[in-house]
């Protein structure tokens, strides 16, 4: 058997296994492919209305800095655009599950500075992200051990 029909057949069969539909796979891509979109637009391009326009009709904001809805979010990243002009985040991983993606971020608002993890969890419904949590963590100076945070 050839190497790429090996590939295949063994892709087939870990679907079959894991009872992953093929559709459902496809699903998530997109989930996951919709929010690298918006998060790179929101926090990378600083582009807040392309960011919108990728939320559902309605978005629920858990973060406790940050108000609820669209107009929240707008007043919010508007203020971040102002106060860190040259922040970048950088997705590590990205993770999927039904309707939910989450994100593993190295943010870094001011450039030279060591940044902070982040775990953003979004929520689609009908390819539009409508729901967000998220917990920061600073990088310290020093940690207790060889692993990075990332």
């Amino acid at each position: 058997m050839s190497p790429i029909k090996s590939l295949v057949v063994g892709v087939v069969l870990l679907l079959a296994a894991t009872g992953v539909q093929a559709g459902e796979l496809t699903q998530l891509e997109k989930n996951k492919a919709i929010v690298v979109d918006f998060y790179n637009k929101a926090l990378n391009d600083k582009d807040i209305d392309a960011a919108i326009a990728l939320m559902g009709p309605t978005y629920t904001q858990h973060n406790a800095r940050i108000p609820d809805g669209k107009e929240g979010f707008r007043q919010f990243f508007t203020g971040f655009k102002q106060k860190f002009p040259n922040s970048h985040s950088t997705i590590v991983r990205v993770f999927a599950e039904g309707d939910y993606v989450i994100l593993h971020v190295h943010m870094v608002r001011e450039p030279a500075t060591r940044g902070e993890a982040v775990m953003d969890i979004f929520r689609l419904e009908n390819g539009k992200l409508v729901e967000h949590w998220d917990v920061l963590q600073a990088i310290p100076e020093t940690i207790p051990h060889s692993n990075t945070m990332f």
